[in-house]
């Protein structure tokens, strides 16, 4: 094996150490291209860069559905409870599984077990509060935990028979990272179906700061 792909897959390029990933770790050889750069940067960084402007997003997403219930005068129950699909989990289920997407992340990562949220929000209230609650338990995690977390090994049962087993950086960028996004749009397309007067500005409103007029 090169050294180039050598580095590659042990997580760490020449001269590193500690938190800073090569993002081709995890790939195979044949995936691996020569002119892919090296990109160094924390774990922690890519997380909480990722949540919390998310999250923030989704609660705002939730003000707005509240608005337009309220406009509208329709059940607030509805919205709550309304899905795509009758085999889809509701708009609740869909903000609960994101927040535990996000504190099971910050938690694996940093060799802890996931603290535990009821899933009893019936309420958009209820439901901004939980995320308020994830952001808490994401922001008070100490940067120096996620030390070697690209490393640790998370496990996990996966219903009765099946197990996840992946290393940090596969557990963030192929498990966490894709289960969370999903369900924050699924959230965002179950509000717009339901006539939430929100579009992909909306969604993508935490990248607005480096959206701007050419030449300004």
């Amino acid at each position: 094996m090169s050294a180039d792909r050598s580095s590659a897959r042990s997580g760490l390029s020449a001269g590193d150490s500690g938190e800073p990933f090569d993002l081709r770790v995890g790939l195979t050889p044949a995936r691996i291209l020569p002119q892919e750069r090296i990109v160094n940067f924390s774990m922690c960084t890519l997380m909480m860069g990722t949540f919390d402007p998310m999250l923030r997003t989704l609660s705002t997403l939730l003000d707005k559905g509240a608005t337009h219930v309220k406009d509208k005068g329709l059940n607030p129950d509805e919205l709550v409870n309304a899905r795509l699909a009758s085999d889809m989990f509701p708009l609740s289920r869909q903000v609960q599984i994101a927040c535990d997407q996000a504190k099971s992340c910050a938690a694996r990562l940093t060799g802890q077990e996931p603290p535990k949220f009821e899933d009893n929000e019936q309420t958009i209230a209820q439901l901004k509060a939980r995320i308020e609650r994830t952001l808490d338990y994401i922001e008070s995690v100490p940067k120096s935990a996620y030390e070697g977390c690209e490393k640790r090994r998370v496990t996990f049962p996966l219903g009765e028979e099946m197990q996840l087993d992946m290393d940090g950086v596969e557990f963030l960028r192929d498990w966490t990272l894709p289960n969370f996004y999903f369900h924050v749009v699924t959230a965002y397309d179950i509000l717009r179906h339901q006539g939430v007067p929100i579009g992909k500005q909306d969604y993508l409103a935490h990248a607005g700061y480096a959206i701007r007029k050419k030449g300004s």
